[in-house]
């Protein structure tokens, strides 16, 4: 072992991360510098999606036509089912 003292004083003083792990407990290691998170739950550089993501949802299933649209069949199926009902 050595006898150099370590210089630990920053570390234990540093914002703690914000984040919740599994147990539930919230986790205890240092934040990234100018962030409320620590490296490992996203206060890493890159980390996150890119602001104004066009990737973000292409294949159109929640635009407002393809709701409407499947209310609209959701409406006409169950209208089509009480009819079935009665006509029984």
């Amino acid at each position: 072992m050595s006898d150099h003292p370590r210089n630990t004083g920053p570390m234990l003083v540093s914002p703690r991360c914000g984040a919740k792990t599994r147990s539930g407990d919230a986790c205890r290691s240092p934040a990234v510098h100018g962030r409320k998170r620590c490296r490992m739950h996203g206060g890493a550089p890159g980390s996150g999606a890119p602001k104004a993501n066009q990737n973000a949802r292409t294949h159109g299933l929640f635009t407002w036509e393809a709701v409407a649209e499947r209310r609209q069949i959701r409406a006409l199926l169950s209208e089509a089912r009480k009819l079935l009902e009665e006509m029984k």
